[in-house]
């Protein structure tokens, strides 16, 4: 209807026409500004390979004698033909997601890479085409979008060196000059990497603990390029990623729960919500090692079995110490709505005032509301609060070389000493009477690598391999460190268990002989 002047109040905006508007090249920039931590960003494609099918993912960090080069994300997922790529690769572009997909708005892939590399390459292949590959720059997107076309040699061979994980179609995702890399100053590679590792477990655990529950297998390695003259370097480091399960208690912290509770929200419907209470004072990785208690009560949405906010009360109500045992966890409705919204990095809901009213006015099947529930979490956080337990003492924590897995129930069991460096394990030459050695300065414990194979049944062992011979010496020799004066009766402990431990060895190695042969 044409636009009549003097019109009081117009209800719909008048147009004439209208234009194309294509992004100017300094829309790029906005996408290396989007806020994305580096755990966060690495989820983003981690999700992208579940949602092609994978089961096998790793997220492999490259590095040299000096410093770390790259991170690449590899997986065994269906793969893309070159069509299909150059979908992925166009900034912009929104592909249809189905309603148990983990990507929603077509951005990821790009706007988590580029918030921390300035060069983001993709290679992929499929069961029927060959591998294909394109390369994104942040000086090609301000000249005009413009995207790369990786050489197809390059494309197959870098298939071909991860054929452990990729065996007839998957896909590698590339990070070069990463910006964090480029700030770690010679000699810190090591520190650099033992944190970034030690946080990217910990996220990917907790926001896919329901796929990794399911088998998802999730590595992360690290390999040294610079090492052996080999192509591909030498595994330095190798971690399986385990689930760390926001409500894996053994029993829960009040006799009755979980509970379900139903929430009626106006605009979605009914909301279930399960309302759980942890034991007091435990130990267990899911409640101690996901972050500050404080932060990490409240609400877990979770859209598609992906975890997406781990804590907070959304409006609901303030954070308070008593109510630290209270989690709650809520799917989200599988299609959007006005009520619950998921950012973009998909790691924070927000909410209309709908939703709280309505987790106000939740019961469940017996009639037991959700402000009962609060105040249940509330009686069981102050009566373990009251209770007394012994006390154990403070060890110098595990460190490198360790078993993930064992590293997490020490921290589970035992208090860690503030400000130690972490015993770390590693093999090496030594003379024939001795099966282990100490590195006091630098907290390593330097076992035989005569013995290596042995502890092995024959195969080439990984960084954390021989755990239960690792983790017995790490029982035994934990007080060995930290120490000021080394007195003279520890020196020979140190030396008779090595005459111990040595004799062990050779009868294993005797008994691993006679059964090969």
């Amino acid at each position: 209807m044409p636009y009549e002047p003097g019109t009081v109040w117009q209800y719909d905006v008048p147009t004439t026409g209208s234009t194309h508007l294509p992004p100017d090249a300094g829309y790029g920039r906005a996408l290396t500004n989007q806020g994305y931590g580096f755990e966060v960003a690495v989820a983003d494609l981690i999700d992208n390979s579940i949602d092609a099918g994978a089961n096998k993912i790793v997220v492999h960090f490259l590095r040299d004698a000096k410093r770390i080069l790259t991170l690449l994300v590899i997986d065994n997922g269906k793969g893309m033909d070159e069509s299909g790529l150059v979908d992925a690769m166009t900034v912009g572009r929104r592909r249809t997601y189905g309603d148990d997909a983990l990507g929603m708005y077509g951005t990821g892939l790009k706007a988590a890479s580029l918030s921390h590399a300035s060069s983001l390459t993709v290679v992929s292949r499929t069961k029927r085409s060959r591998a294909v590959g394109r390369c994104l720059t942040a000086e090609g997107i301000e000249d005009g979008f413009r995207c790369d076309t990786v050489d197809p040699r390059y494309a197959q061979d870098l298939v071909d060196r991860y054929d452990g994980v990729i065996e007839w179609h998957g896909t590698v995702v590339r990070w070069d000059q990463v910006r964090a890399f480029e700030t770690v100053t010679p000699g810190q590679s090591d520190q650099y990497l033992s944190k970034a590792i030690a946080r990217l477990e910990t996220h990917l655990g907790l926001y896919l603990h329901r796929f990794l529950q399911r088998g998802l297998q999730l590595d992360i390695a690290v390999w040294d390029v610079s090492s052996n003259g080999d192509v591909l370097g030498e595994e330095v480091d190798h971690i399986a990623v385990d689930a760390l399960d926001p409500f894996g208690y053994k029993v829960p912290g009040r006799k009755g729960y979980p509970k379900q509770f139903t929430a009626p929200v106006e605009g979605i419907g009914d909301i279930r919500l399960t309302a759980h209470i942890w034991p007091p004072k435990s130990k267990q990785a899911g409640f101690r090692q996901i972050g500050a208690l404080a932060e990490r009560q409240g609400f877990y949405f979770y859209r598609n079995d992906r975890l997406v906010q781990a804590g907070g009360w959304n409006g609901l109500r303030n954070p308070e110490g008593h109510l630290v045992l209270a989690r709650v966890a809520v799917d989200l409705p599988s299609r959007e709505n006005s009520v619950l919204s998921l950012d973009v990095k998909k790691e924070k809901v927000t909410v209309t005032p709908a939703f709280t009213l309505g987790v106000d006015g939740a019961v469940d099947s017996s009639g037991h509301t959700f402000q009962q529930y609060l105040s249940d979490a509330e009686s069981t956080y102050r009566d373990g609060s009251r209770r007394t337990e012994s006390v154990r003492k403070p060890v110098t924590p595990p460190g490198k070389g360790l078993d993930p897995r064992v590293k997490r129930v020490i921290k589970e069991e035992l208090p860690e000493k503030a400000g130690e460096e972490p015993i770390a394990f590693t093999w090496a030459p030594l003379s024939p009477d001795r099966f282990f050695d100490l590195d006091r300065e630098n907290n390593v414990v330097i076992l035989n690598k005569d013995f290596r194979e042995d502890f092995n049944d024959g195969r080439r062992g990984g960084a954390n391999d021989a755990p239960v011979t690792k983790t017995l010496l790490y029982l035994l020799l934990e007080d060995c460190f930290g120490l000021g004066r080394w007195e003279r009766s520890r020196q020979d402990r140190v030396d008779y268990w090595n005459t111990i431990l040595l004799a062990s060895a050779e009868a294993h190695r005797t008994r691993r002989t006679q059964a090969l042969s």
